[in-house]
């Protein structure tokens, strides 16, 4: 063998010695899982990002050019840095730019808002006095038509006795939406209800709730029109009434939350969101910080449709040692209150007969 072959095969031997061993198989799956969730939440910020174009840029005649200008740049960046990494470093930081111009946007409480959530709550407190100002009680016509909307109402601490759960549920299994309402002396009860506030021409929109198309508003209200508007005036909407498992301190420190929350609204306003801001979210840490709750967070303060059973599981409700599927339907209360209607004792009748009252 001559010598130049001894020194091409020391040469090929060294090579195979010293190269590296293809990576265990193990070790490929995590990298392509990795890479396939990394490309996933990319996806789901750029998606946000157009979105929080098209729907949240304030002059409308720029919303689509812009929103077409964005799209083209992430094709351009993905088809000229295809197999870069790159590329998803770009789709980020461009999706972190609008989101940064986003978070400018600041939510309001002046401008025109639709009738029934033109005035925004607040309370005044006076040692036992409590004076809620801008409640609503509204005389309604049909669901769309009503007048004598606000009003001031007094009620007394040392006279709350009771906290009481409605949900409303429109054939949704997955969505409700749930009222507090608090009971002060034999039958004055005062409810309240976190909901999107709209201009005129808004309706309500799952996609418009993920973005700044909605002002939050806690509405307190009378039951004859917070309740009734829903089991009397709305088609196809549900209604259940529960008797909450609390003591006096914890029904007045629930209270009290719904109180501190709704006057910080009145100088601060916030936007209405479909997930962090909506009808449930928006209170669940803070009346879990009252109740003295440590029970974890579940999925379902977000899929809320079954939020009463939630509450059964954990405690929360009165029961009568009944099954939940026996209470909620004895708890069903539209029949009653399509019979008892505009009857100024309202409340008392939809509770007559019920669990815990």
């Amino acid at each position: 063998m001559s010598q130049d072959e001894k020194s091409l095969r020391s040469l090929s031997g060294r090579s195979n010695s010293t190269g590296s061993s293809p990576r265990p198989t193990w070790l490929r799956v995590l990298r392509a899982i990795a890479i396939t969730a990394i490309w996933f939440a990319t996806g789901l910020l750029i998606l946000w990002a157009i979105g929080a174009l098209y729907f949240d840029v304030r002059i409308e005649p720029l919303r689509i050019p812009l929103t077409l200008i964005y799209i083209a740049g992430i094709v351009t960046m993905l088809v000229m840095l295809k197999g870069s990494r790159w590329a998803a470093i770009l789709c980020v930081l461009s999706g972190i730019c609008v989101m940064l111009w986003w978070l400018t946007l600041k939510p309001t409480n002046s401008g025109a808002w639709q009738p029934n959530v033109d005035r925004t709550a607040w309370v005044e407190m006076d040692g036992d006095r409590v004076t809620i100002h801008n409640l609503r009680n509204c005389d309604y016509h049909i669901e769309t038509d009503y007048s004598n909307c606000w009003s001031d109402r007094t009620v007394y601490l040392s006279q709350l006795k009771a906290a009481d759960f409605f949900l409303t549920n429109w054939g949704l299994s997955f969505a409700s939406h749930p009222i507090v309402s608090f009971q002060f002396g034999e039958n004055d009860h005062i409810a309240f209800s976190i909901e999107a506030r709209y201009r005129p021409g808004q309706d309500y929109s799952t996609i418009h709730g993920l973005y700044r198309q909605f002002g939050l508003i806690f509405i307190v209200a009378d039951e004859r029109d917070l309740i009734r508007l829903r089991t009397n005036y709305r088609k196809d909407e549900e209604v259940y009434l529960y008797r909450l498992q609390t003591d006096s301190k914890t029904t007045r420190a629930m209270f009290l939350t719904y109180v501190d929350y709704l006057n910080r609204l009145k100088d601060n306003p916030e936007w209405y969101n479909e997930l962090t801001r909506n009808c449930t979210t928006t209170l669940q840490g803070p009346l879990a910080a009252a109740v003295g709750s440590h029970q974890s967070w579940t999925y379902q303060f977000i899929l809320n449709g079954s939020l009463d059973e939630l509450l059964y599981d954990r405690g929360r409700l009165v029961t009568g040692g009944l099954p939940f599927p026996e209470l909620k339907q004895r708890e069903h209360i539209n029949a009653v209150a399509h019979t008892v209607n505009a009857s100024p004792d309202f409340s008392a009748l939809i509770r007559a007969g019920r669990v815990g009252f």
